[in-house]
């Protein structure tokens, strides 16, 4: 029996966008019926809106970052001096002088607050918008609600390019799942961009640009195949040699490549991101935005920054390291600086800064009281108060969004969520935040149970 041509598998002739969008469909590993009812449901969206998120894995400190208290008793103040912004009456850490001098572009949340006080489960809370019903205080829950990315997967629809909806860099937060939406909708991990052997999955399999090695389709296939792996759990994908043929199409599109294609970008702007791993994502996460892409999640920990760095937590003996952990941050802030206040530049001067939305944070704030120890000195979980970054998305920019104590134990002014941070988010990317999904037992459960986006950024 012959085989059916592309052109024929969704039931009648697809036009060029369709094939590329059954492409990444079969990629993702889905059924004819799945393609069908992905197009049904996908309709003519057309919203050309992104958000990155840098997740600052471990939970920076407000007090060294955006919410610093000169003021305050010395066993609660910031270890490093506020300095002066391009917006008068805002002060930020000494360690960001780039952000400083483009504070009118930014919005800062000071207020934001909740009760999850675990990595994992503090994770869970602000990138699903659900609160953790069993939290686990060793760390290791997993999120049963999908997160912003595979929201935006689902709601938004096959790519017309047949790009990713989804990104993540260098690779998926650990603590979250696609849950109920299918594996799917999970991100496509890419890797570390500033590696000297960086290549994502998608030119891994291609080949090259030009698709130079289609004539090996047997290869190709088995490369593929290898790439799906466990994404088949749901026995959704057939295996029809039809959808491994339009993945391959898919991989090979221009389009898809070009995005990922970081010597396209010039050494000056490559180097004013930062040539590490911090700045190089940041620039791969705007090329991947301009071209559609429409989540991107930076995981900004250490793996890649070196011994002295360590992640966000900086508790005594954080990574097993003595010492105050000033010292690591006043390494580790001007990476942010520079990567953070590029991205921003580099959105404005591309006239992006209102289809691009950046979000900056971790999963909490640290205590306001200094720890104190023979092993050094630091700061513990604190979830009662954090700050966050925004800025593009057309979001009114240059100013302070609420306010927490004196010794920024706790908001006094504006209280909001990360409920209300996400509803912001999904606002941007026009996803309707009440829309409910069936989960696994088949309740109807939504986007977002609570939250509402911040008015003051609007």
């Amino acid at each position: 029996m012959a085989r059916p041509s592309p052109a024929h598998v969704c039931q009648g002739p697809l036009r060029r966008r369709e094939v590329l969008q059954a492409g990444l469909l079969a990629m993702s590993g889905l059924s004819q019926a799945d393609v069908l009812a992905a197009r049904a449901a996908a309709g003519e969206h057309s919203r050309d809106t992104s958000v990155i998120v840098l997740y600052l894995h471990g939970g920076p400190s407000q007090l060294e970052t955006y919410d610093l208290k000169p003021q305050a008793p010395l066993e609660y103040r910031s270890v490093f001096a506020p300095i002066n912004t391009r917006v008068p009456g805002i002060q930020i850490c000494e360690h960001f002088p780039r952000q400083a001098a483009l504070a009118d572009k930014l919005a800062l949340v000071r207020s934001v607050h909740h009760t999850m006080s675990s990595h994992s489960d503090g994770g869970i809370e602000v990138l699903t918008g659900k609160t953790p019903v069993r939290p686990d205080p060793a760390s290791q829950s997993k999120s049963e609600h999908p997160c912003l990315g595979s929201v935006a997967s689902r709601m938004l629809g096959p790519h017309p390019a047949a790009l990713p909806r989804y990104v993540a860099i260098p690779q998926p937060l650990y603590m979250i799942r696609p849950a109920y939406l299918g594996l799917h909708h999970g991100p496509l991990a890419v890797g570390d961009p500033a590696a000297a052997d960086f290549k994502p999955p998608v030119l891994q399999i291609a080949g090259g640009t030009g698709g130079q090695n289609l004539a090996d389709r047997a290869g190709l296939i088995r490369q593929f195949d290898r790439l799906r792996g466990s994404l088949d759990q749901r026995g959704s994908f057939e295996g029809t040699d039809a959808f491994r043929e339009l993945a391959v199409s898919m991989l090979t599109g221009p389009q898809v490549a070009n995005a990922f294609d970081l010597s396209r970008e010039p050494d000056e702007l490559r180097d004013r991101y930062g040539r590490s791993h911090w700045g190089q994502s940041c620039l791969l996460a705007r090329r991947l935005c301009e071209a559609g892409v429409s989540v991107v999640t930076l995981y900004i920990d250490a793996a890649q920054s070196g011994p002295d760095f360590t992640n966000w937590d900086d508790h005594i003996m954080n990574a097993g390291r003595p010492g105050h952990f000033a010292f690591y941050m006043q390494n580790r802030l001007p990476w942010l600086d520079q990567a953070l206040a590029a991205l921003i530049a580099d959105l404005h001067d591309r006239a992006l800064d209102r289809r691009i939305l950046v979000a900056a944070f971790g999963e909490f704030g640290r205590t306001p009281r200094l720890s104190h120890n023979a092993n050094g000195t630091g700061r513990d979980h604190w979830p009662d108060a954090q700050s966050v970054l925004l800025a593009g998305g057309g979001l009114k920019s240059g100013q302070v969004i609420g306010a927490t104590n004196a010794k920024a134990e706790f908001p006094t002014e504006r209280p909001l969520t990360p409920k209300d941070i996400l509803a912001t988010l999904y606002r941007h990317l026009g996803i309707d935040r009440h829309h409910t999904f069936p989960d696994f037992a088949g309740r109807p459960v939504p986007v977002l149970g609570e939250g509402t986006p911040i008015a003051e950024l609007i």
